[in-house]
């Protein structure tokens, strides 16, 4: 990880943990991930919120009224507005992607679920995917939910990510190990 991708993370990181404590603290966790869901749409769906969290052309008071605004029309919690209005006034919009991602985990931790990460050849079946998260919730005594997608250049198999971990299947991995391994024979 970058530098500058780690101090990111380590500021993102403390705005969520304060703010998930206060959502705690007044039971609101619920409201708070629905919140987190909401602006994880509108920053996928809206370029001039991109443009406005990443750009440093907008001074504080523009980025904090923009802010405040996007967060009444959204219907954000107040705790949720108030923590974006901050980071507007500190300059720190620019880490919202991971505070929305920290409070997700934060949030998921709390709720005693992990995310797996599934990149595999073809789409999966319900009933494959319902058997990689029983055997994954075997492996770490955790509800799992799993983010499928698609990659048709990993030939088959598939990769999955959980936290730190990673486990690679693919075909492609394999291929990869076989070829190192005869560069290493011959």
């Amino acid at each position: 990880m970058s530098e500058q991708a780690s101090t990111s993370k380590g500021i993102a990181t403390r705005y969520a943990s304060a703010l998930f404590g206060l959502a705690n603290e007044q039971d609101d966790v619920l409201t708070l991930e629905q919140n987190v869901g909401l602006l994880k749409e509108f920053i996928v769906k809206s370029v001039d919120l991109n443009r406005l969290i990443s750009s440093p052309i907008y001074s504080r008071v523009e980025q904090q009224n923009a802010i405040t605004e996007i967060a009444r029309k959204l219907g954000l919690s107040s705790i949720m507005a108030n923590t974006l209005a901050l980071m507007a006034a500190k300059r720190r919009l620019f880490v919202v992607p991971f505070f929305l991602s920290v409070l997700n985990d934060l949030i998921a931790d709390s709720k005693n679920v992990i995310t797996a990460e599934v990149v595999s050849a073809t789409s999966l079946s319900k009933s494959q995917l319902d058997k990689l998260a029983k055997s994954l919730k075997a492996n770490f005594d955790k509800d799992v939910n799993i983010n499928s997608s698609v990659d048709e250049n990993l030939i088959g198999g598939m990769i999955v990510k959980v936290g730190s971990r990673m486990i690679d299947t693919t075909i492609l991995a394999k291929l990869n190990s076989l070829q190192n391994t005869m560069k290493e024979v011959g």
